[in-house]
Order: structure tokens, then C-alpha cells, then sequence
């Protein structure tokens, strides 16, 4: 069975997808959860198996960043601790409206989404992030909205990210306490996209499941290595608007095909 998943055209598929998202999050340090969402919904996945998918691939390489963090004394505690257990609660909760909503009335929900993102990136490319506060008041409920939003499209880092450094922040502490946290929301959005798989309320079986899983995986190891020379030489402020449009003209085709 193993041996049959590399064979499979999902596979290669989300192996493409995963090279290219893992560039762009290596030369943003974001949005790798919204490109993949994004591009296979547009290619006609599923939304809710693109995202079961994507957040099952996330589990390796958020674990694998989280630990480099931790490392390295990045993970402010106190805040990781009012972010995971709200942004899991999220997650959880958005995973099981994506599962159990009619098809009909995610698709449309799923292309506003994602057009509010790829605006996001771009008024995000243009702002000015000021650091000056040690402390976020709204982090629980930051991480809750992040959290049900992520299970939906992505976007827990330019989300969560962003508003913790623009309210004041230190960037390296952020980035390290919010990869952790993603590591525990991307395994409880995954293991509640199992479950919905195993009842058979996600429109995927459990084959393809795993090719699409291995597809980004193999595709994100095999661009890991070119992460940091994208962003070393890609300017990032030309790359987010590059991705905010992108992923705009991907909520175009999604709404076209909805009233369609």
C-alpha cells in the first residue's frame, strides 16, 4: 500500500504544492498553510480534505520548528500558555463546522476567506511592525479566532504573528512562542480531520489521505534546502504582495466556480 501512494497522481500533486508553499514560507516565514489551502481548492480538492491534508504535513514541520525554538530560548511561556489552549479550542471547533457544513455553503465561505487573506498580505506588506509593549492583552481570544481560521484556509501565523508584534512584541519571541503553539493546533485540527475520515464524514479515503499527506511532506523537505537562499535574495516585501495576489486570484476562481 506504501509503495502504491508514490504512484498516485495526488501525490505528486501535493508534492508540487508543498515545494512551492515551503518557498514562499521560507521567504516570508508565513502563509504555507494558506498557499496549499488555496492552490487545492483551486485544482478542485475538497476544502475540507485540503485542509485535513495540509495541517496533517504541518504536524512534521511545525514539530520540527518548535523544537529549533525551543532551543534557541525563543518561547516566551507565559504567553504560549494563554495562546496553545485557545488556539487548539479554535481549531478544533473550525475543523468540525468545515467537516459538517454543506459543500455548497463552504465553498463560497472558503473563497471570501481567502480574498480577506490575499488583502491581509497586502496591506500587511506595507505596514510597519513597532515594538514597544512586553505585554498582548487579547492573546487568548487571538488565539481562538486564529486557531477556527486556520482549520478553514491557513493563516494562523500572519494572523496570530502579526498582531502580537504589532501590539508590541519582540519578533523572535513571537515567531519561536507562536510556531509552538501551531505545533498543538495543527495536531488536534488533524486528529479531528481523522476522526471525521474514520466516520466517514470527510469526502477522502484513507489511501489518497496518505498520498496527499506524503505529497507535501516529500515536497516541503525537497525545498527546505533552497528556503534560505529564497529568503536571502527574494525581497520580502515584493514577495507577500506577490502571494497576496495570488492567493486573491485563487479566491476569484473559487468564487467562480462556486456560482458556477
Amino acid at each position: 500500500m506504501f509503495v502504491e501512494i508514490f504512484t498516485l497522481p495526488e501525490f505528486w500533486i501535493f508534492c508540487a504544492v508543498g515545494f512551492l508553499a515551503q518557498l514562499i514560507d521560507g521567504a516570508l516565514g508565513m502563509a504555507y498553510g494558506v498557499v496549499c489551502i488555496a492552490v487545492l481548492s483551486a485544482l478542485g480538492v475538497p476544502p475540507p480534505a485540503a485542509s485535513a491534508a495540509v495541517h496533517a504535513a504541518e504536524v512534521f514541520t511545525t514539530a520540527t520548528a518548535a523544537t529549533s525554538h525551543a532551543a534557541h530560548k525563543n518561547i516566551d511561556r507565559r504567553l504560549f500558555l494563554r495562546l496553545a489552549p485557545a488556539g487548539v479550542a479554535g481549531g478544533v471547533l473550525g475543523a468540525y463546522v468545515l467537516t459538517a457544513a454543506p459543500k455548497q455553503l463552504i465553498t463560497p465561505l472558503l473563497a471570501a476567506y481567502l480574498a480577506i487573506m490575499g488583502l491581509y498580505l497586502l496591506v500587511r506588506a506595507f505596514r510597519k511592525l513597532q515594538v514597544d509593549n512586553p505585554h498582548a492583552r487579547w492573546a487568548m481570544p487571538l488565539g481562538a479566532v486564529g486557531g477556527f481560521l486556520d482549520s478553514w484556509g491557513g493563516g494562523w501565523g500572519p494572523i496570530v504573528a502579526s498582531t502580537l508584534m504589532s501590539g508590541g512584541h519582540t519578533p523572535r519571541r513571537v515567531v519561536g512562542t507562536v510556531t509552538a503553539a501551531e505545533f498543538f493546533l495543527t495536531s488536534a485540527i488533524s486528529a479531528t480531520f481523522l476522526f471525521a475520515l474514520i466516520k466517514g464524514d470527510l469526502p477522502l479515503d484513507l489511501r489518497t489521505y496518505l498520498a496527499e499527506v506524503a505529497g507535501l511532506v516529500v515536497g516541503g523537505i525537497a525545498a527546505a534546502p533552497l528556503a534560505g537562499l529564497v529568503a536571502r535574495v527574494a525581497p520580502a516585501r515584493y514577495t507577500t504582495i506577490a502571494v497576496g495576489v495570488l492567493v486573491l486570484c485563487l479566491a476569484g476562481w473559487q468564487a467562480y466556480r462556486a456560482l458556477s
